[in-house]
Formats: structure tokens, sequence, C-alpha cells
């Protein structure tokens, strides 16, 4: 059977080779001499919208209190990045590389969680907010009770984890019955962590996300998807092809990311390498020119910003390599007596 599933691949990637031979020879051509400057704007947009989503991040840090320097926001979201999007369950190793770092900036572990679900739920909306305008700039009907739910969701939704970072309280009777229950499960009294769950949420006060600060986060997580796209656009002026419209190449972004989003294969290639190109064509540009530009797209946006994130993950390696000198023994003996800083020589060693 392995067999036969590798001749059928072998088969299907030869038939399309033969099919496309003139887009393929037709975009290699291109890709041969990119015009330096656009190429140079391209690879500047990208690093652009990486350096969006490390602000935003430092914004919602800072809005519970903890200061860090940008270029260690910058370095954490790269080396994120890097992992999330090449390792095998990436998205494992990036959430807890962000919550090692996050504790090492100074943040309660409570305070590190809501920062990384924060960023993801902004992230995921500021995408959907990006769809919405451009296929209503480009025409398309908008069903506006259905958008009008999605806002009133959102609005709730903030509203509940303002109230929870307040009086967390709240939360911990909430948790006390499912916690029961999971203690009945495994035959420990029902009061059993309580008093962990209850000291991870009261923790959660120190995050008080101002209108300021949320709506800065907001504004670049909406800048991190629009300055990817820009990327994209600038990729036609590299290759001397007319870019196509803002609203197409948006509209085939956006589609791409979506379809990348639901694929466990790394960095989504092939999937949102062939959304983009039919996407693309799908807005009226040529075969070719579709092909050269999102080849070149993903070396930028792939190659070379992955190529940075797993330098800065070796910077962050470096860095918290004093951490790990000390035997593991010793490291956890001192865990409970030196407080939250020995814990992350703890987990450093782990």
């Amino acid at each position: 059977m392995r067999t036969a599933a590798v001749v059928v691949v072998l088969g299907l990637l030869g038939t399309e080779l033969v099919l496309g031979w003139s887009s393929l020879a037709g975009a290699l051509h291109q890709l041969r001499t990119p015009h330096p400057g656009w190429l140079a704007l391209a690879v500047f947009a990208e690093v652009a919208s990486m350096s969006a989503y490390a602000r935003m991040q430092r914004r919602l840090l800072r809005s519970a209190g903890v200061r860090a320097p940008y270029r260690e926001n910058m370095r954490l979201a790269l080396a994120a990045h890097s992992l999330n999007e090449t390792l095998p369950g990436g998205p494992a190793f990036s959430t807890r590389l962000n919550y090692q770092q996050m504790r090492r900036f100074g943040a309660s572990p409570a305070i590190a969680s809501w920062v990384i679900a924060l960023s993801g739920i902004l992230s995921g909306v500021a995408l959907a907010v990006v769809t919405l305008g451009s296929a209503i700039a480009a025409g398309g009907s908008t069903h506006w009770p259905n958008l009008v739910a999605l806002l009133v969701a959102a609005v709730l939704l903030t509203l509940g984890v303002r109230r929870i970072a307040q009086r967390p309280e709240m939360a911990a009777q909430l948790a006390r019955l499912p916690l029961a229950w999971f203690n009945r499960l495994r035959r420990r009294p029902a009061h059993h962590g309580h008093d962990h769950v209850r000291g991870f949420l009261e923790q959660l006060r120190a995050a008080r996300l101002s209108p300021g600060h949320g709506v800065a986060a907001a504004a670049y997580a909406v800048l991190n998807w629009l300055l990817d796209a820009v990327c994209l656009w600038l990729c036609f002026r590299a290759i001397g092809e007319p870019p196509a419209g803002l609203t197409a190449v948006l509209l085939a972004f956006c589609a791409a990311m979506a379809a990348g989003t639901i694929t466990i294969v790394p960095g989504g290639l092939g999937i949102i390498d062939s959304a983009l190109i039919l996407g693309l064509m799908a807005g009226g540009v040529g075969g070719a020119a579709a092909l050269a530009t999102v080849v070149l797209y993903r070396v930028i946006s792939f190659g070379f910003i992955i190529g940075v994130g797993w330098l800065s993950w070796l910077r962050i390696r470096r860095a918290a390599a004093p951490l790990t000198t000390a035997p593991a023994l010793a490291t956890t003996v001192h865990v409970e007596e030196a407080g939250p800083r020995a814990e992350d020589r703890y987990l450093a060693v782990s």
C-alpha cells in the first residue's frame, strides 16, 4: 500500500509538472532578477508585521504592570513563530516558550497565561476583521445580523475577562463544582487544589486592560495581518509584474491564512501556497506571475523570517544558559524558598 501511495503521489506531481510547465518556467524566469529596491521593501514589510505582533504582546504585558525591552519581545515573537511554524505540534512548543519567557520578564503564571490566550484571541479576531473589510471593499454582500452578533459576542467576552480579572473570587466560585467533580474522579477530597486555583486567579488582579492598552493591542493585531498582506503585494513589484489590486490580494491572503490554520503540515506548506496561487488567479493574475509572486513571498515570510526566528531562539537559549548550570536536584530543592525566579530555573532545567 505504501508503494502504491508513493506511485500515485509521484504520478500526480508528474502530471501537474507537465501541465503547468509553461507557468513554472515563466515563474522561474521572473524570479531570476528580482528588483532590489522592491525586494527590500517587501522584507521590511514582513519584519514590520512581526514587530506589530511583538508590540501587541508588549502592550498586553504592560497593561498587567510587566515591562520588558522591545527587543526582548521582538526576539520572543520571532522565536515563538519559528517553533510554531516548523515543528510538529509547534503550537505547544511556541506556547511553552512564550510562557517561560514571560515568566522571566516578571509575569506571574496567571498573567503569562492571560497574555498568551488574549494574544491568540486578538490575532484571530483581527484576521476576521481584515477578511470582512476586504470582502466589503470588493463589493461582497454583508450579513449584518451575523456581524452584529460577532461584535456583541466579542464585547461580552472582553467585559467578562475584565470582570474576572477585577473579581477573581467569582471565577473561583464557578470553578468549585467542576473541581469537586474532577477530584471525585481522582478519589481526592472535594476541596483539593482549590487554594491553588484561587491563588492563580488572584494573580489576575494585576491584569488591568485599560481602553488605551486594549485599543492599541487590537490595532497592532490588525496591523500584523495587513503588513503581511502588503509584503505579498510588494512581491509583485519585486518580480517586475504590475501589482494586483490590493483588495484581490487581501482576499487571497485571508483565504490562504484561514486554510493554513487547519493543516498539520509545518508552515502550511502546499496548503497556503496553493490557496494563494488560486486566489490570485481568481483575482485576474496570470499563472506564471501568481506562482512567482507566491514563491518569493514564501521565501521571505517562511524562509527568511523562520531563519531569523531560529537565530532568535538560539539567542534566548544562550541567555537562559546560566540558569541551567546548577544541578537539577539543588534547583528543585530551592523552588519554594526562592520564589518565582527559582521556579523559572526549575522550568528551564526541566
